[in-house]
């Protein structure tokens, strides 16, 4: 999965947060409703103009984002 074709980063779109494929749905968004327990598949009904592909690069893009974070101590 080459995420930089999925996951697009556009100044003025939504404040520059990561987006899916342009569109105005950010990887924030997707996280936050997985987060709130909505499984892939009611994400894709709510959201018909997603994949699952796309919602598979908002965790890979999290979890990068989340490799490279480092809290100094």
């Amino acid at each position: 999965m080459n995420l930089s074709e999925i996951i697009t980063l556009e100044p003025g779109k939504r404040s520059g947060k990561p987006c899916i494929r342009g569109m105005r749905i950010t990887v924030y968004d997707v996280l936050s409703y997985l987060a709130a327990g909505m499984s892939f598949d009611e994400i894709l009904e709510d959201f018909p103009e997603l994949n699952r592909e796309d919602i598979l690069a908002c965790l890979s893009y999290a979890a990068q984002t989340e490799k490279r974070f480092k809290i100094a101590i």
